[in-house]
Parts: structure tokens; C-alpha cells; sequence
């Protein structure tokens, strides 16, 4: 199955995005800002990034922007989760090289339907032994 990173600071946020995926079936990776998420992005390669925007430290905006220029991680979609809804802030996310922005709180069905819409169009990071 696959398997998807939350980036997030938030420990309820985090315990809501780890039961929805984790009952699904999906493997789940954890990182508690965006410097960590950026470190276990590149160590694990998930299939796919949740990441929250508002964070300490290297918030989710520099992760992303991160992510995508690195050439080991720029292939793996990442989706931004945010309460902040202003046009402006769903632009720069986008900008960043972010595939969807989401705004808090989310519905899980919109969260699997997205999730599901970037796994099916993302390139797989498993070897084939």
C-alpha cells in the first residue's frame, strides 16, 4: 500500500490524518514540522506529502519549495493543508510546487479522494527486486 507522509504540528491534526489513512490501509509517516518532513521525505521517499502550511521553524511553504527542487524528491505530489483560505496563500502554495491546497478542516472523504486523484498520477518510488 501506499505510503504518505504527514507533515504536521499539530498532535490533533495528526492523530485525525494518521486514523483516516491508517484505516484505509495506507502506511503512514510522521514529521512534527517542515525541516523534519523535509529530512523523512528524503530518507523514505513516501508516495505522497501531506503537509500543513503554518509550522515552527521551516513552515510548510520552505518545506515544499525544498521538496521540489531536490531531484530525489521532486516527483512526489504534495498536498498542503491549511486554515489559512485567502487566495493569496493558495497561489504562493501552488507556486511552491504543491499539487492541491486544502483548507482546514478538512472532510475525509474530500482528503481520500485527493489523495487518491495525485497516488494514481505519481510515479512510483518502489524497486522492483
Amino acid at each position: 500500500m501506499a505510503r504518505i507522509l504527514i507533515v504536521e504540528d499539530s498532535q490533533t491534526e495528526m492523530f485525525r490524518f494518521r486514523e483516516i489513512l491508517l484505516n484505509h490501509g495506507y502506511d503512514v509517516l510522521e514529521a512534527n514540522n517542515g525541516a523534519e518532513g523535509a529530512a523523512v521525505a528524503q530518507a523514505e521517499l513516501p508516495d505522497l506529502i501531506l503537509m500543513d502550511v503554518v509550522m515552527p521553524g521551516v513552515n510548510g511553504f520552505q518545506a515544499t519549495r525544498h521538496l521540489c527542487r531536490t531531484e530525489s524528491t521532486q516527483d512526489i505530489p504534495i498536498v498542503m493543508l491549511s486554515s489559512k483560505d485567502q487566495d493569496t496563500d493558495r497561489a504562493w502554495g501552488m507556486r511552491q510546487g504543491a499539487k492541491a491546497y486544502l483548507i482546514k478542516p478538512i472532510e475525509e472523504a474530500e482528503l481520500l479522494s485527493v489523495i487518491e486523484q495525485y497516488l494514481q498520477q505519481a510515479p512510483s518510488n518502489e524497486t522492483v527486486d
